[in-house]
């Protein structure tokens, strides 16, 4: 890869998408991941005013340090970077509270994890309003369009996706290129949506590195039956959860009424 001219590419992209849309510029949820930290710093590159918001809900401490840190170095860097940090953990822990709990503790966990996605969200946007910014999306592409690993109208609730087209191992790329804090680019890959240590690899059972080629050999036509022990696992693992979260990944199916019925 091209690192400096897709920066520059994305770059670009980002300023022209601001002007166009007479928006004052960019607000991010930053994580502490490499996702957050790299789209950050490419908007922050613009030159246009970038909003940074930590939104805790029963976090792990590395990950707030980790997200101060990049914070710290992007204020630094950038003359035009805000930030603020929105404890949603009381939110979170209201809502709870006033919904009823089920006996399935993996459903409920779940829904709870996505939840918690969709109050960040929430918070994204009322900046958002406030400030007339545009909310910027951290999906890579193998979570957006290969796995589907991420939340419907909760990080996936977004303006724009500058990284969407990139592989995680081009995101860590351009990550080492434009200067992340070695914290994040050493930090293992994790959602943060369970108030626990699990990783990405723990939830999905495969690592970026093989999710990326099991991505490619669907690409190449390859099936199940051309694989044999983990490179067999690591493609089933691949070809379900690209199945099962069609539904992230295509747009809203709209009812389409026949002419003749509305005469």
């Amino acid at each position: 890869m091209q690192t400096e001219k897709v920066v520059n590419h994305i770059v670009n992209w980002l300023k022209e998408y601001a002007e166009n849309s007479k928006m004052n510029g960019f607000v991010i949820g930053i994580s502490g991941g490499i996702d957050s930290a790299v789209t950050s710093t490419l908007c922050a590159m613009t030159g246009f005013p970038l909003h940074c918001v930590e939104m805790p809900i029963h976090q792990s401490p590395n990950q707030v340090t980790r997200g101060k840190e990049h914070i710290a170095q992007l204020k630094e860097r950038f003359p035009k970077v805000t930030d603020a940090c929105v404890d949603l953990t009381p939110v979170f822990e209201s809502f709870k509270e006033q919904t009823p709990q089920v006996k399935d503790d993996h459903l409920l966990n779940l829904s709870l994890a996505n939840t918690r996605a969709r109050l960040r969200m929430t918070t994204l946007y009322y900046f958002a309003g406030l400030n007339r910014l545009l909310v910027a999306g951290t999906g890579n592409k193998v979570e957006d369009f290969g796995v589907g690993f991420f939340t419907k109208y909760g990080d996936g609730g977004v303006d724009l996706s500058p990284i969407a087209d990139l592989l995680k191992s081009e995101v860590y790329q351009i990550g080492e290129f434009i200067n992340v804090p070695a914290s994040i680019l050493k930090a293992a890959p994790t959602d943060g949506l369970f108030g626990d240590s699990r990783t990405d690899e723990d939830q999905i059972g495969a690592s970026y590195d093989e999710l990326e080629w099991a991505m490619k050999m669907q690409d190449e036509g390859k099936i199940s039956s051309d694989f044999n022990n983990r490179e067999k696992e690591v493609f089933d693992i691949y070809i379900r959860l690209n199945s099962i979260n069609q539904h992230k990944m295509i747009p809203i199916p709209v009812c389409s009424i026949p002419l003749k019925l509305k005469l």
